[in-house]
């Protein structure tokens, strides 16, 4: 018997359930493993035998996924150690894919989660286990290093430079002059933020001011800018990343007390409110509105890119494909072919590279103010958020495709 098993792990998108829908559609379209399994809130469920047969689901039954938001098959932000600390859940692991006679395990996520397949692939390799593990990118954020773009990026700066239009007409309506605020997931990099810039109106930027997390954020400039910009029209329109920080690297959204998550993450959030506190102690402006986007950025699939989805259930197609080949410790990336017309392609390359490392926005995309970004950063986004999702409409609303066999446990 030869078995596959597919997890998602990390912070859900609009379209992870897509790659893990390729997964088991480039088995259905050319059978190779006898079972596609898939493990419950990703490791952590895996570790206590979470685990379905999704080939025993009818394929009408299961393919609405692939136009489905969030994780459908459960996640977790589970930090495995080192197997030079521990090899208890190493071995316990190995122990539960030899019971379920699974040969290839496909795991969806971020930087973290590729870090995990390459754990594991080493320690299959050091102790000559016959188990082959493949990445498959994940993350709104946009941070996976060498790959051109990640399956979730495109859906979300589409929610955004929606949000943004949406909020500008919105803004614009009173004579009084105003600042609106929006922010943005990001905590180390800036290209959610950046997205913004392809929000516009009559041809011209709907955002005023961008800011991101490369730049540190100087607060005495930043109302300079807002004073100054309030001298040539009423209302300002500002982005800020949710990660931007002093030149000390302090996060001015930092959530006081609550000190960091399972991977040494500081807890984010509230940056808007805390310049508009700004704006309005130093009366540089009398009204400001503020809208903190949220996990909305990451489950709207009625505003994602069709081109997002295809994408996404390509690299789950393609790792499937890849892995008849035996590869392990390897991951699926995404390479730009052409902006016009746009293309891409999957290719492979080593999770050691991805795993922990980031891929900041371009320094050389952001003005010299340091307070927008340039043209680079429009012709780059624009083409990944064309599309409307194909999605099922049911008494007026998305007709989503919810496992319930995945969250009986």
């Amino acid at each position: 018997m030869r078995n596959c098993i597919v997890a998602q792990s990390g912070g859900p998108t609009s379209v992870i359930n897509a790659s893990a829908m390729g997964v088991l559609k480039a088995n259905i379209d050319s059978p190779y493993y006898d079972n596609v399994y898939a493990g419950i809130n990703g490791i952590q469920g895996i570790l206590n035998k979470h685990i379905i047969n999704i080939s025993d689901i009818p394929y009408d039954e299961i393919k609405g996924l692939k136009y489905t938001p969030s994780s459908g098959l459960g996640s977790c932000r589970y930090k495995l150690q080192s197997s030079e600390k521990s090899t208890e859940e190493y071995v316990k692991i190995f122990e539960i894919l030899e019971e379920y006679e699974i040969k290839t395990f496909f795991y969806i996520g971020g930087n973290d989660s590729q870090d995990t397949v390459h754990k594991f692939s080493i320690y299959a390799k050091e102790h000559n286990l016959d188990v082959k593990f493949i990445g498959i990118p994940k993350t709104i954020d946009n941070d996976l290093p060498i790959m051109d773009h990640t399956p979730g990026f495109g859906s979300a700066a589409k929610l955004i430079a929606t949000s943004v239009l949406e909020n500008f007409l919105d803004a614009s309506v009173y004579p009084s002059k105003g600042v609106f605020i929006l922010e943005t997931m990001g905590r180390d990099t800036g290209w959610l933020a950046a997205s913004a810039c392809i929000a516009t109106i009559n041809g011209k930027p709907a955002a005023d001011f961008i800011y991101l997390p490369e730049i540190a954020f100087d607060t005495d400039k930043f109302l300079k800018d807002i004073s100054k910009k309030l001298t040539e029209k009423n209302h300002v329109f500002v982005v800020v990343s949710e990660g931007i920080r002093t030149k000390e690297g302090k996060f001015l959204g930092e959530i006081s007390g609550t000190g960091l998550d399972k991977f040494g993450h500081a807890q984010l959030g509230g940056v808007c409110a805390n310049l508009k506190d700004l704006i309005l102690s130093t009366n540089t402006a009398q009204k400001v509105r503020v809208l903190e986007l949220s996990t909305i950025q990451r489950c709207a699939m009625h505003c994602a890119s069709q081109t997002d989805i295809d994408e996404a259930f390509e690299v789950g197609k393609a790792a499937a494909t890849y892995s008849i080949n035996g590869i392990s410790g390897n991951m699926v990336g995404i390479r730009r072919l052409s902006n016009s017309p746009y293309t891409s392609e999957t290719f492979v390359l080593e999770t050691s590279k991805v795993a922990n490392n980031i891929k900041y926005f371009p320094l050389e995309w952001i003005n010299e103010e340091g307070n927008n970004v340039t043209k680079e950063a429009y012709e780059y986004t624009l083409p990944l958020i064309m599309g409307e999702p194909k999605i099922l409409i049911e008494n007026g609303l998305p007709k989503y495709t919810f496992l319930e066999e995945a969250f009986r446990f």
